[in-house]
C-alpha cells in the first residue's frame, strides 16, 4: 500500500471512531477492553493523535512522552477527538516526503512518513472498531488488503522489538495464514514465527514445519491477532494459540 492509501484510510477511520463514540455516549463501556469506556479510548486515541503529530511536524528525531489527556468528557471530548484527528490527518498530508523523524519498531517502511502514517491508520482501525463495538450494530468493513498489512506491521513489527512478551522457553514454531478473500488480496498471505525466549523472529514464508497456525480470513484475522475477536481458525498445539492470546497484547 502507498502513503497516500494509508492516508485515505486513517482519514475515513478516525470519522468513524469520532460518530461511533458520539452515538455510544462516553459513559458507553467498550466490550473489546474491558477496563475502558468511550471516554478512555477518546482520551488514548487523541492523545496518540496528537502525540505522532508533533512527530511529524517537528521532526523530532528522539523519543518524546504521550502526554496527558485533556480534562474533558462528553460531547466537549468528542469534538476534541475530531480536532486531534483533523491536526493529524493534515499535519500528515502537509509533511514532505524525505521527512526525518523518530520511529519506533522495524517492520519494513519506506520512510517516517509512511511510518506514521500506516501506523496511526492501523491504531486508529482497530480503535475504531473498539468504538463501533461500545455502540453496537454491524461494525465497518476492513479491506482485506489493509488487514493484510496490519498483520504484518503486527508481527514483523511489534513483535520484532525487544518489550515483545511473546515467548517460550522452548524453541516454537507457529504459522500465521491470512486467507485471501477479495480482488485486491489475490493470494493467501503466509508469516512464519519463530518464538524462543528472545524476542519473536518473523518471516513473510511458509518457512518449515510449524506446530500450530492461526489464520482466517485477512479481515477476521487481523482483528483476531489484535485479540478483538475469537480467532477464526487454530489447529496444531492448542498451547500457541493460548499463548498468542494471553501475551500477545501490545
Amino acid at each position: 500500500m502507498e502513503t497516500a492509501d494509508f492516508l485515505e484510510t486513517l482519514d475515513r477511520e478516525g470519522k468513524l471512531l469520532a460518530a461511533a463514540a458520539e452515538a455510544a455516549g462516553t459513559d458507553a463501556d467498550v466490550p473489546t477492553c474491558p477496563e475502558w469506556q468511550v471516554r478512555d479510548l477518546l482520551w488514548h486515541t487523541g492523545t496518540v493523535h496528537r502525540w505522532a503529530a508533533g512527530f511529524v511536524a517537528d521532526g523530532h528525531t528522539a523519543p518524546r512522552p504521550l502526554g496527558d489527556p485533556p480534562e474533558l468528557d462528553g460531547a466537549e471530548l468528542v469534538a476534541w477527538y475530531r480536532d486531534s484527528h483533523r491536526l493529524l490527518v493534515d499535519t500528515l498530508a502537509a509533511a514532505p516526503h524525505d521527512l526525518d523523524c523518530w520511529t519506533f519498531h522495524p517492520a519494513p517502511c519506506p520512510s517516517p512518513l509512511t511510518f506514521w502514517t500506516r501506523r496511526q491508520a492501523h491504531e486508529t482501525t482497530v480503535h475504531r472498531y473498539d468504538a463501533e463495538a461500545a455502540r453496537g450494530g454491524t461494525p465497518s468493513p476492513v479491506a482485506p488488503g489493509f488487514a493484510m498489512d496490519g498483520i504484518d506491521e503486527l508481527l514483523r513489527g511489534f513483535h520484532a522489538r525487544s518489550r515483545s512478551r511473546l515467548r517460550s522457553e522452548e524453541p516454537r514454531v507457529l504459522r500465521v495464514r491470512a486467507v485471501a478473500t477479495g480482488p485486491e488480496a489475490a493470494a493467501d498471505a503466509v508469516w512464519t514465527v519463530r518464538l524462543t525466549a528472545g524476542p519473536p523472529v518473523t518471516v513473510r514464508t511458509a518457512d518449515g514445519v510449524a506446530e500450530a497456525e492461526l489464520s482466517g480470513p485477512a479481515d477476521q484475522l487481523y482483528l483476531a491477532l489484535w485479540n478483538r475477536t475469537a480467532m477464526p481458525t487454530a489447529t496444531g498445539d492448542p498451547a500457541l494459540a493460548t499463548l498468542w492470546r494471553e501475551r500477545s497484547g501490545i
